[in-house]
């Protein structure tokens, strides 16, 4: 049984609230926050519809502008919290950054049955099982916040 914190909650809060802000510019309602040493460090949100871009999903976005704001180092062994679970594009961008843990709100089930549409089955944990370092996957949390901000009107 996993457990978390009042610090994890309030993180999970802030990839929600992000994933809101997503949905209200037009995009997919996905954020994800970055955290490092207990300090957060960065809240992004999908993108796709704005950028015109497939592969800006809320957690590559994240990796993208944490790179470029922080340095590649910030990314080493922090914890990515994502309002939806991640995708396994995502999971490989998180491993190839060194996160060292990812934790979800919204399951792939959860998304799959909010927004239908295509997807790709395969669970972030599955795509990060056995990986080298390891990459902890932690989830649901605010399980029922996270789909709610999936569901809202567009």
């Amino acid at each position: 049984m996993m457990s978390f914190n009042d610090h994890d909650m309030a993180c999970m809060r802030l990839a929600i609230e992000a994933s809101r802000q997503a949905r209200a510019a037009g995009n997919m309602p996905f954020g994800a926050c970055l955290v490092n040493d207990g300090r957060v460090l960065c809240t992004a949100q999908n993108n796709q519809v704005t950028t015109q871009d497939c592969t800006g999903h809320a957690e590559v976005v994240l990796i993208r502008e944490a790179t470029a704001q922080l340095a590649p180092e910030a990314l080493q062994g922090a914890t990515v919290y994502a309002s939806g679970e991640p995708c396994a594009m995502c999971a490989g961008a998180m491993f190839w950054a060194g996160i060292g843990r990812v934790v979800y709100g919204a399951t792939t089930p959860d998304i799959e049955a909010a927004l239908g549409g295509g997807s790709l089955p395969t669970r972030c944990a599955d795509v990060l099982a056995g990986c080298r370092p390891a990459v902890r996957v932690e989830g649901p949390l605010l399980q029922a916040e996270a789909v709610s901000a999936l569901q809202l009107p567009v």
